[in-house]
């Protein structure tokens, strides 16, 4: 719970989700599907320099509703844009373990564009010579000592995902549930 709290009602809470904004790394690439889905829906990002994650979201002031300057929120989602991606990220340790200890002060999702994910690494079905076992020992290792969860979804869905993520995540903390 926020240590200070205002109870909106659910018309202020309607107003300010609808001018939530997404976060999106300037260092992100290969996601111009994701923005092509918040153009087409007209929802708000911005590309900023975000030292956790690749994606996060911000409700903008709105001195009416008490928020005085910019209002970021303590969520991210590192987006990986194949299961091969992700492997190469798990080899690569150090520099994997050192994203996930910054990602401590957040809810912090790993997103992998493939619905097919999970099997995939069971099967070995990927670019690497990484045993599927050790591999899903590390993922689920790293989940479980930095407390996320990672999900396996289309690309052709990743922009609504990472929408609705951060849409339920601002109006449950808005309504006091975070």
């Amino acid at each position: 719970m926020n240590a200070f709290y205002y109870k909106y009602t659910d018309e202020e809470i309607k107003e300010l989700l609808r001018s939530l904004s997404i976060l999106v790394d300037t260092r992100e690439k290969q996601n111009q599907h994701i923005l092509q889905y918040f153009n087409d829906k007209a929802i708000p990002y911005e590309s900023v320099k975000l030292d956790t994650g690749d994606y996060s979201v911000m409700l903008p002031a709105n001195p009416g509703l008490g928020i005085i300057r910019n209002l970021y929120f303590p969520v991210a989602v590192e987006r990986k844009n194949s299961l091969n991606e992700l492997v190469q990220s798990i080899k690569d340790r150090t520099r994997f373990e050192n994203e996930l200890v910054r990602s401590q002060k957040f809810r912090f999702l790993l997103m992998i564009e493939d619905p097919s994910g999970y099997e995939n690494i069971l099967r070995g079905n990927y670019q690497s010579k990484y045993d599927p076992k050790a591999l899903m020992g590390s993922l689920k290792s790293f989940e479980t000592r930095y407390g996320f969860t990672t999900v396996f979804i289309p690309k052709e869905v990743a922009g609504h995902y990472l929408y609705y993520e951060f849409y339920y995540f601002v109006r449950n903390y808005l309504k006091g549930a975070l």
